[in-house]
């Protein structure tokens, strides 16, 4: 049975940068890189919000609140998936989770989360 590893997260001031990654040697990442990945991020209380998607061609979709500052990546030969956070704000707090989703890519898609994923705290 393949592993999951949600790894990256930690905490950091405002203005910093985090890069998270999410390696799978079982078969999630392959069954979704053929249709959409992305990250997502749960805060207590709050609805789960998609923060970035990447297709099958490399195409990348971001939500507004961090366009300009993350970046999506992925590395089919590793089966693995980064999200480069830079300019951190404390708004970003959360616990990110690696995600697929079938149909339409973008940050909104219906992605499904996988793992448990890895927090990131941010302090003013």
């Amino acid at each position: 049975q393949g592993q999951l590893v949600e790894s990256g997260g930690g905490s950091v001031q405002a203005g910093g940068s985090l890069r998270l990654s999410c390696e799978d040697s079982g078969d999630m990442y392959r069954t979704y890189e053929g249709r959409c990945l992305g990250w997502v991020r749960q805060v207590p209380g709050k609805k789960r919000e998609g923060v970035a998607a990447i297709d099958s061609g490399g195409r990348t979709k971001y939500a507004s609140s961090v366009m300009g500052r993350f970046t999506i990546s992925k590395d089919n030969v590793k089966n693995t998936l980064y999200l480069q956070m830079d300019s951190l704000k404390p708004e970003d707090t959360g616990t990110y989770y690696c995600a697929g989703a079938v149909g339409y890519c973008d940050e909104q898609a219906d992605f499904d989360p996988w793992g448990q994923g890895t927090q990131v705290a941010v302090s003013s």
